[in-house]
């Protein structure tokens, strides 16, 4: 048995049992008493580095050099005789179509589509071969002026001064001196004349100290070919003079440039470079231009220069119908509804994809000379339909650059697929007649209208 214990031991070990739980109750807590561990300290995330490629914020000028009958075989395409230096480091610099047409094969179509944005069949024109253009057409630069923009041009072939409807818009429109006509061919040399008077031009500060544009068409590779004595000889054949025609516009493009990159707009100024059309040296059994529209005629260089894009090279075909919009957008200003192509600003600077815009789509509209064609690109394939539908031709373009295997009759389902596409396309389109009353190549009339049927008094925008 055990004994109990003696009573002041009870009270004694009730006691300590008492201070020892005080004293364990009154023991700071170091987990909750402790400074907590600072957390780890974040890592600086560095900005993104800004984009390689980025849009002027500041206005943009626009320098649009359109060279006559400059084919697409140049040397940054792969055409080894060195027939344009000045040019080629240009497309060195730049973002290079290595895959573009002009809208026709003919100037007075393609010049109108530049400044409109327009097929010229949709423009109020007349029906002779040398075209003049009704005021009832809105050319971008009238756009420009509206916005308190300078306008120049510099023209080397009288049919841009016999062609009133061409000069609107511009606040300053210069042929260059001692011109002769003859409406069969150029018998001017004129590069050097053209050359100086744009520098004339951006010379004075008054042109220069806000947004411009200036365009410029030169002469000089348009037949006659002259053999220059300060080019290489390429030849005495009719390609080897015109390779030397070239190389001497080039020669004269070269000095611009070397003036323009010693200006303070020279940074802020976006080049465009391209032609009206092609130019045949037997292809086809064809020689010069216009008539006809096969890839010879219409395949045409274009170079575009703008502040900030880097250089690339774009394969998607692409045509002139685009060329009014990019300027437009180049310098900041709206669309105009009308346009029927679209900016290549995005793909330029690499803000969208280069993306197929097919089918692409050519006409010759029809005048007193010029019979009516119109064309279709779509994939590897070509489609030429002549006049009223009476003859098409119909090619693989990938395996026949050249156009030469007609293959209407052998893939007949193609041929109605493609024949489909261009009736819809030309559907959609505003098909005007021209005015004047002659008599077009195809034995109808100009009897169309100078402006829209209610009122030829442009709208204002």
């Amino acid at each position: 048995m055990f004994k109990a214990k003696a009573p002041h031991l009870v009270i004694l070990s009730l006691l300590l049992f008492s201070c020892d739980a005080k004293k364990k109750d009154s023991a700071p807590n170091v987990a909750q008493t402790e400074t907590p561990p600072e957390p780890p300290a974040k890592k600086e995330i560095p900005p993104p580095p800004e984009p390689k490629e980025k849009r002027s914020e500041k206005p943009v000028n626009v320098l649009l050099l359109t060279v006559d009958a400059l084919r697409s075989d140049m040397p940054w395409t792969g055409y080894k005789k060195d027939i344009a230096p000045h040019l080629t480091q240009l497309a060195a610099e730049s973002v290079v179509y290595e895959n573009h047409r002009s809208i026709s094969s003919y100037t007075a179509q393609t010049v109108a589509t530049l400044l409109s944005g327009r097929m010229a069949s949709t423009l109020y024109r007349s029906g002779t071969f040398f075209t003049n253009y009704s005021e009832a057409n809105e050319w971008i630069t009238e756009r420009m002026q509206k916005k308190g923009i300078v306008t120049m041009a510099v023209h080397a072939h009288l049919y841009f001064d016999r062609a009133p409807g061409l000069k609107q818009g511009f606040d300053h429109y210069e042929m260059v001196p001692g011109l002769t006509w003859n409406s069969q061919t150029d018998e001017s040399v004129t590069s050097e004349k053209s050359i100086n008077q744009i520098i004339e031009l951006l010379k004075n500060p008054e042109n220069t100290k806000g947004q411009f544009f200036l365009w410029s068409h030169l002469m000089d590779p348009h037949d006659q070919y002259v053999k220059h004595k300060e080019s290489p000889d390429f030849g005495n054949d009719n390609r080897g003079r015109y390779d030397s025609e070239v190389w001497f516009t080039d020669m004269w493009i070269g000095k611009l440039f070397d003036f323009a990159r010693e200006q303070p707009w020279w940074d802020q100024t976006a080049i465009i470079v391209s032609a009206n059309h092609g130019e045949a040296f037997g292809e086809h059994d064809m020689y010069k231009h216009a008539f006809e529209v096969w890839d010879v005629l219409t395949r045409v260089p274009l170079i575009v220069k703008a502040p900030g894009a880097e250089p690339k090279r774009i394969e998607q075909g692409r045509t002139h119908i685009d060329i009014a919009p990019t300027v437009m957008d180049l310098m900041g200003l709206p669309m105009i509804d009308e346009f029927q192509g679209r900016s290549l600003v995005p793909e330029i600077y690499g803000e969208e994809e280069a993306k197929s815009r097919e089918p692409l789509i050519l006409e010759l509209a029809e005048d007193t000379n010029n019979p009516a064609r119109r064309a279709i690109i779509e994939g590897d394939y070509k489609l030429i339909v002549f006049e009223t539908g009476w003859k098409k031709l119909l090619f693989n373009l990938k395996k026949d650059p050249g156009e030469l295997v007609d293959l209407a009759k052998d893939e007949p389902e193609k041929l109605k697929e493609l024949e489909d596409k261009l009736s819809a396309a030309f559907e959609k389109l505003p098909v005007v007649k021209p005015y004047g009353g002659n008599k077009l190549r195809g034995g109808g009339s100009a009897d169309g209208p100078k402006g829209p049927p209610a009122d030829t008094k442009k709208a204002s925008h």
